[in-house]
């Protein structure tokens, strides 16, 4: 089996690092959060934009995780993304590009997968809130202010 293949799969064991730090039990793994924001990506796509590139970016976006960890603005970010940037052309050379147009929200496409990677964070806030009466509102409220386009926004009540 290719040693890279098997690298990329542990990001299904990489933890949301906030969702520990808030005190939830069981949280989603990045690739859960990753697989998330695909799905949201197949309702709610614009026509307009190119959805195979939406989903690539979706997918590929938090990669680099496998090695660096799933940072938070609670940790020190400092080199967050050179290390990520380091990880990706280590690990996936093939994507850099997708990873590179996702950070620097080149595309009218990596905005909108910008703006799932919130919406996404704040939907599952208020899932991990109705499960397991916790108050998750900072992540809510933090996705609610980075999110621009209402109709996603309004998702979060």
């Amino acid at each position: 089996m290719d040693e890279v293949v098997l690298e990329w799969l542990q990001l299904k064991n990489v933890t949301r690092a906030g969702w520990v730090r808030a005190g939830v039990e069981s949280p989603e793994s990045v690739a859960a959060h990753s697989w998330g924001m695909s799905v949201l990506a197949l309702r709610l796509c614009p026509p307009q934009l190119d959805l195979s590139r939406v989903l690539s970016l979706c997918i590929v976006h938090d990669l680099p995780e496998v090695r660096v960890g799933d940072l938070t603005p609670h940790d020190d970010c400092s080199t967050k993304a050179a290390d990520e940037r380091t990880a990706m052309l280590a690990m996936a050379p093939q994507w850099v590009g997708l990873f590179d147009e996702y950070e620097k929200g080149a595309t009218a496409e990596s905005q909108f997968v910008k703006q799932l990677d919130k919406l996404d964070m704040g939907l599952q806030a208020l899932l991990y809130q109705k499960q397991q009466n916790v108050s998750l509102d900072e992540f809510i409220e933090s996705a609610r202010k980075r999110i621009s386009d209402e109709t996603l926004r309004s998702m979060l009540g």
